[in-house]
């Protein structure tokens, strides 16, 4: 197995003093580091951070075009290319930029230190979004056989807070899509756990972006829901038609939908959305 790097510490900790590599034509030695061409780096298919915010990446790029690349990405050797083990805003900036070639580290690691590595950076530096953090917690108690202390110990997190994150993964669907995307909050991701109720989840998660619920008014909403009447409850649920034929929509737009119907047979339907982005991707969907 190769060399252990210790955690924890911030990446100086996982870089080693001395890069033993031969050094190829396309790898060009500058300040200590390796310059290799953009075209010999891919993605490492383990990143945990799956999400990218495209206006980040776009500041990113633009403070490297004034600035240059300050830190080198971290790579491993892959036949005749590499792999990203740390730095992968670093290379989707380069890349938008147009640039040729990036300063780099290679280290020499195992597919288990390159996924450690990998984690450990994107937790310390708080780039993941609360579902990719939870996801990598698990990773690394599962892959690395590490106990609950011996995470909280590497990463300086409570073992309380990593529960509390891991616990994320038990939402809806959609709802840890709103987590991903940041269009509600982890305290509401957390309330929302409140419930075991799938579909309530994903209809409060909803109520919470079009109303601007605080966490504090989410709670007490679903303490509310809980202690009413049953029968109070059922009264104010609509006919199983509307019900029907609005989950058919909501499920074909990705998206909420409101039907309201009037006494005299006529009423609207309301499609929400949340970006400009997702306002075209409906449009699409109904061919305009």
């Amino acid at each position: 197995m190769g060399k252990k790097f210790g955690l924890g510490k911030g990446l100086g900790a996982l870089i080693p003093d001395e890069i033993e590599k031969p050094i190829k034509k396309e790898e060009v030695k500058t300040n200590n580091n390796l310059m290799i061409p953009l075209n010999k780096i891919t993605n490492n298919s383990e990143q945990p951070r799956k999400f990218f915010d495209k206006e980040n990446i776009s500041e990113l790029a633009e403070s490297i075009k004034n600035h240059g690349i300050i830190q080198p990405l971290i790579l491993k050797k892959q036949k005749n290319n590499y792999i990203i083990v740390a730095g992968e805003r670093r290379f989707r900036a380069a890349k938008m930029l147009g640039l040729k070639e990036v300063p780099a580290i290679i280290m020499d690691l195992t597919e288990k230190e390159i996924l450690e590595i990998a984690l450990i950076e994107n937790i310390q530096r708080e780039n993941l979004n609360p579902i990719e953090e939870a996801i990598a917690y698990k990773k690394l108690l599962s892959e690395f056989d590490l106990t609950q202390n011996e995470l909280s110990q590497r990463i300086g997190k409570s073992r309380t807070a990593i529960t509390n994150t891991m616990r994320l993964t038990n939402l809806d669907s959609r709802v840890q899509q709103y987590l991903i995307e940041s269009v509600i909050s982890e305290g509401h991701g957390r309330a929302l756990l409140g419930t075991d109720d799938k579909e309530l989840q994903y209809k409060l998660a909803q109520k919470v972006i079009d109303e601007k619920l605080s966490v504090r008014d989410l709670e007490r909403l679903i303490k509310k829901i809980y202690s009413e009447p049953k029968d109070e409850k059922e009264n104010k649920e609509e006919s199983p038609y509307y019900t029907d034929v609005k989950d058919r929509l909501q499920d074909y737009f990705g998206t909420k939908v409101n039907i309201n119907s009037k006494p005299n047979k006529k009423g609207k339907i309301e499609i929400e959305y949340y970006s400009d982005e997702d306002l075209n991707r409906i449009l699409d969907l109904m061919n305009m």
